[in-house]
C-alpha cells in the first residue's frame, strides 16, 4: 500500500478544520495534504534536518525535536488531532508518547505496519524476518526499534487507560475491518482520553 493510500485513508479521519499536530511528520507530505484537502492548520515534529527542510519547502509549520523527550512543551486540549502515522515503532518510550497523544490532543491517530499480517506470519514460519512494502528492511538495518500488531496496540490503549474510539486495518487501499490483524498491513487507531 502507498504512502500516498494510507495519507488519504487516515486523512478521512480528520474533521475538516481542525488543528492538527503530527508527530514524527517526516517531509511534511501529510499535514500539507490535510492544509489543501481539509482546512486544517497546525504543526509537524520531526528530529531529521533534511526533513524538517522539506517541511519547510512546503509551508509547513515544523518543530525540530526529540519525541523521545516527550511533549511537555505543550498544554493539554492544545490541538484537535494528534496523529503518529508510522512512528511508533521507532520510539523508545511508545507508553508514555499513547498518553503524551491523548493529553495534547482531543484525538488521536496512531497508524503503523501490522507484523502480524498473514504474509508476516508466513515469513516467521519459514524462519525468515519478513521484509514487505510495509517493513521494507532487513532485520539488521531496520530504523524500528520495534514491532506491533493490531491486537498488541488495544491491550497498549487499555493497560494506559485510554479510550479506542476506532480500529482497523488498511490493506490495498480497502479498510479491513474483519479480523485486521491477521489481514491487514497497516493498524489504524482513534484514540482519546479516558474521559472524552
Amino acid at each position: 500500500m502507498s504512502d500516498v493510500t494510507i495519507q488519504h485513508a487516515i486523512a478521512e479521519l480528520v474533521p475538516h478544520g481542525s488543528r492538527v499536530l503530527d508527530l514524527g511528520c517526516g517531509d511534511g507530505a501529510m499535514l500539507d495534504y490535510l492544509q489543501r484537502a481539509r482546512g486544517c492548520t497546525g504543526y509537524g515534529v520531526e528530529i531529521d534536518d533534511a526533513n524538517v527542510l522539506a517541511c519547510v519547502q512546503r509551508g509547513v509549520n515544523v518543530i525540530q525535536l526529540n519525541l523521545d523527550e516527550g511533549l511537555v512543551m505543550f498544554d493539554d486540549a492544545s490541538f484537535d488531532v494528534v496523529l503518529q502515522i508510522d512512528t511508533l515503532q521507532h520510539l523508545r518510550n511508545a507508553e508514555v508518547m499513547l498518553r503524551e497523544t491523548v493529553r495534547v490532543g482531543r484525538m488521536g491517530i496512531v497508524a503503523f505496519p501490522n507484523f502480524a499480517h498473514w504474509p508476516n506470519r508466513l515469513s516467521i514460519l519459514q524462519g525468515y524476518m519478513p521484509v514487505t512494502r510495509r517493513l521494507p528492511y532487513q532485520w539488521y538495518d531496520t530504523p524500528n526499534i520495534r514491532v506491533g500488531t493490531h491486537a498488541d496496540l488495544a491491550t497498549l490503549a487499555a493497560r494506559n487507560g485510554l479510550q479506542v474510539l476506532d480500529s482497523f486495518g488498511l490493506q490495498d487501499g480497502k479498510v479491513v475491518r474483519w479480523a485486521p490483524n491477521l489481514l491487514a498491513g497497516t493498524s489504524v487507531y482513534q484514540l482519546a482520553g479516558a474521559a472524552i
